[in-house]
């Protein structure tokens, strides 16, 4: 059994783990030769692994080990630490796997989250806050939402209430839709107006060269919880 770890060294004794960097990944060719992958960070990193490695015929199962500011996938299953997974591994026990729905966002894939409201706006100026003793934690986030409350109490029931902004956020799925806001997804389409959009997914800010949005579900992923 073969362990590959993304974005963080891991060693353990009585395991064969290859660790490699994020911007690595794209030179693996034979990820299928690994039973588990391990994914070490927040929610962006676990987005853009799976991005690459979703559409393997033979997928590894994923292990995340959430290192970043919210780590919603990792709450949203209750993933055990890190160590006693390898822990079980090692010792030939058992792991539970829990399916984990993925969406696709053109030609992009999201696991939770979308948008181009309020969502966008927090996490650029979060991102702006990004250094010194702020560039770790959920301080920035904090700081940024202060900043900008006045603005979205003011600006979020327009948003809300306009066609070319929407925002996804799949934990709230007992709120199927509300306005622009959709708490569960099957298949939409979304006309932005322009030709360059600049949206969140999971937390990271991306461009995308597109008028038409087509958001759908793209399967899902298999997580290790215990």
């Amino acid at each position: 059994m073969k362990i590959l770890s993304v974005g963080k060294v891991i060693h353990h004794s009585g395991l064969d783990i290859v660790s490699i960097s994020e911007a690595e990944l794209r030179h693996e060719h034979d990820i299928e030769r690994y039973s588990y992958v391990i994914i070490n960070g927040g929610d962006g990193i676990v987005r853009r692994v799976l991005r690459q490695l979703h559409n393997l015929r033979s997928p590894p199962r994923f292990i995340l080990n959430p290192t970043g500011s919210f780590n919603v996938v990792a709450k949203i299953h209750r993933v055990p630490s890190l160590e006693r997974v390898l822990d079980k591994l090692a010792n030939g026990k058992a792991l539970r796997v829990e399916k984990h729905h993925l969406f696709r966002l053109n030609d992009d894939v999201f696991l939770f989250s979308a948008g181009n409201m309020g969502d966008l706006q927090h996490i650029f100026l979060s991102e702006t806050f990004r250094f010194g003793w702020l560039r770790k934690g959920i301080a920035k986030y904090i700081l940024a939402l202060i900043f900008l409350l006045p603005a979205h109490i003011v600006m979020t029931p327009f948003m809300l209430m306009s066609s070319t902004r929407f925002f996804i956020f799949t934990p709230l799925r007992f709120i199927k839709k509300l306005g622009s806001f959709y708490g569960e997804i099957d298949e939409i389409t979304i006309d932005l107006d322009n030709e360059y959009n600049m949206l969140e997914l999971d937390g990271d800010l991306v461009t995308v060269h597109a008028r038409h949005l087509h958001i759908r579900q793209a399967g899902n992923v298999p997580i290790v919880i215990g």
